[in-house]
Formats: C-alpha cells, structure tokens, sequence
C-alpha cells in the first residue's frame, strides 16, 4: 500500500495555482495575497495632532493649571486637510483638529478638554509634555517596511491599510477552480422520494463546501450514474473551465467501480492507501486536468479531503497556512487501533482542558458523527493501542 506521506505528495504535485493578477481593493476581499507589500510612504505621512484642541510650545504652559490658567492669542485655525499651514509662535496657540498637521515650532497638543475652547484667546488649565497628544511621522510603518506578506487573506483591516499606503489595487492569487462531481446509480438528490436501495447524495454539497472553506471555488455538478460513457461525457464538459476535478465514489474493488473502470490506463492512478477511513483513492490528468479520485463513502470522502486536498489546495492558492490548527491533548480512552495503517478518529477536542474524547465507530459510513465532532485524532501507523491520558495529535475541523 501507498503510505498517506507519499500519497500527499502525489497529490500535491498534481496542483499549480493560476497566475497572479491585479486587482482592485475590492475585487481582492476574501483573496490571497500574491506578493509582499512594501509600504511607499509613511504612516501616519505627516506629524498630526491626535486631539482637538490647540498646538503650542510646551513650555509655555508649563505652570498651567486650574488655579493658574495660562492665556494665549490664537493666531491660526488648522483643520484636518489644511496644507497652508503657518509655523506657530512661541507665546501663541494654533486651534487644531485631530488629524490635521502640526505646525512647525509647535511640539504639543492641549486637549481641547483643557481649555475654554476659544477662538481668539484661549484659556489653557492644564499643562502638557512635550510630544504629546502628537502622531509622529511613521510611527505605524516607515517606507521600506513590508506591510503585507505574501499568502496573508485579504480582509478587512488589510485592505483599509493597503488603501491607507495609497494603493488602488493589489496583487492576488486567484481561487481554484474545482468541479465536484459524485458518481452511483444509488443517488438520489435531497427533497426527492426514495426507492428501496436508493440513498440521499450528499457527497457532493459537503466536497463543494470543503473546497470554499479552504479558499477555492466549486461547481457542483449533478451527481451521475454508473456509466462510463455517461461520466466521461460529464468529465469533458467541465475540465477545460477547471483546475481540479474530484470525484467521489467508484474506486473502490467492486463490478461497477465507474471511476477507476473509466479512468484506469488514461493517465489515472488508482492506488490502496495505508489509511483508516479513506483506503482506495486515485490521482492523475484528466485530458491535461487534475483530478483527484475519493472513496464514495462519507466520512472517507471528507477525511480524505482534509489529509490529501487540503493542504495542497491552499498551497497551490499561496495561503500561507496551508495545513489545519494542530494541538496535542490527552484522550479520554483506552484507544486501540489497526496495525499498519494511519488511523484518523472522530473527537470533542476541550481546548481548556486539554483533552480529546473520541465519539462514533471508525467506519466510514457514520457522518452523524463527524458532523458532531470537532476535530480528528490523528493514530500513526506503528500505534495499536493508547492509554487513557496519552497525548495524541488533533486536528482543529473548527470552522473559523
């Protein structure tokens, strides 16, 4: 069998993210960011006052006080945006408001909290050091500096300082595009009647979730039966529009494996992989496209996704964190576990504990289950059993 180490790498090697563009601010919310950021000014780009109130000389307050006030002629109004801006005088107050820029000869700002607000003389009654209540030039970022890094998202607060360092746009790394396609003459879509023997498809809706949760853009396709002529027909429709195509079922050892019988001997790998749930996979080129084979099963198609697609999606995107939050926590349980293959358990992490309970069978038919965990235990493959209070790796499936 393929080990999960080597079968990660197959994978990964399979996936080039798409060229780099720019982008408007806008247009870039929720993207990956496609190179450093190097700040071309200053922040703030100017000394400006921090307060509405009055720039002076410190020291000519400095005796200010509530039963001493200091009085002094106003000799200028500075708003914010005003760039005609006369240097002030020693013995004289400019009237300021927050943001706008420190006149040359001033080294203070008097809240406005501390004075009778005046237009002509202002009383002043406290004093204040000097340097205070100013923003100095770069004391946020200094030109040169890298404000951004490559495979940050770009989200709210990185957008508002991109547009604060004057850019209108930015370069981004584009989102894969995935097709998610589902094979099984036994599926039927949600909200249908059943017939006896047929199932609910539900691999489809959750593997297009998985791949926008990871940063990447999916298509769901209609799910198609076992026919081969069917499926390849479906497959060429869509793999010229996409990056990645998964499918889901039909891999497995069985008479009507549609998948593996379509793509056998075409540039596709079908291989066993020494992993628990999540054994029968396959990864190749569909006609020059990648595409990734999972077991039909649920829980093997999901997990399989986490340890295999994952990671090399958010790789071949730039993400600079490609791979789940990995804590290690004491089990709950005795855990016994198969010889030889890596094993992959359903938890209730308790962060502020520092455990992990494990919940539901192994098998890869119990979703309940991993619907109501939030994480998974990871067993190596040279582990068979684990004594209550060992400390087991988890990976954090906490939506974020």
């Amino acid at each position: 069998m393929r080990s999960v180490s080597e079968h990660e790498s197959a994978i990964s090697e399979l996936l080039t993210g798409r060229p780099e563009y720019e982008a408007t601010l806008s247009a870039a919310q929720g993207k990956i960011l496609a190179r450093d950021v190097i700040a071309p000014r200053p922040l703030p780009g100017f000394d400006n006052s921090a307060m509405d109130g009055y720039a002076v000389v410190a020291s000519d307050i400095a005796a200010a006080g509530s039963d001493s006030p200091v009085s002094l002629p106003v000799a200028a109004d500075i708003p914010a945006g005003r760039t005609d801006i006369p240097a002030l005088e020693p013995g004289s107050a400019h009237r300021i408001m927050t943001g706008a820029a420190v006149p040359d000869g001033a080294d203070a700002i008097v809240p406005v909290e501390l004075t009778d607000g005046a237009t002509s003389v202002v009383t002043i009654n406290g004093a204040v050091a000097s340097g205070k209540h100013i923003r100095r030039t770069g004391e946020d970022i200094n030109t040169g500096e890298v404000a951004l890094h490559r495979g940050q998202v770009l989200c709210a607060p990185q957008l508002g300082l991109l547009a604060a360092l004057g850019y209108a746009t930015v370069p981004i790394v584009p989102p894969m595009r995935v097709v998610v396609l589902s094979t099984g003459s036994e599926l039927v879509a949600p909200g249908q009647a059943l017939r006896h023997g047929e199932i609910y498809e539900s691999n489809g809706i959750m593997l297009a979730a998985a791949v926008r949760e990871a940063g990447g853009e999916a298509a769901q396709l209609r799910f198609v039966s076992d026919d081969q002529e069917e499926f390849l027909s479906t497959l060429r429709q869509h793999a010229a529009d996409a990056d990645l195509i998964i499918t889901s079922g039909g891999v497995s050892a069985g008479a009507y494996e549609v998948v593996k019988d379509s793509l056998a001997g075409r540039g596709v790998e079908f291989v066993k992989v020494a992993m628990q749930p999540g054994m029968p996979q396959g990864c190749g080129l569909f006609e020059g496209t990648p595409i990734v084979t999972l077991p039909g099963n649920p829980v093997s198609a999901l997990i399989s996704f986490e340890v295999f697609l994952r990671p090399a999606l958010r790789s071949a995107m730039g993400f600079a964190d490609v791979t789940r939050l990995r804590h290690r926590a004491r089990v709950t349980e005795n855990i016994r576990s198969m010889a030889g293959k890596r094993q992959f358990r359903r938890g209730i992490f308790d962060q502020d504990k520092g455990t992990v309970e494990l919940i539901g069978p192994p098998a890869s038919h119990f979703l309940r289950w991993l619907a109501l965990s939030n994480c998974l235990v990871e067993i190596p493959e040279d582990v068979t059993e684990i004594e209550a209070g060992t400390e087991v790796p988890v990976w954090d499936l906490r939506c974020t």
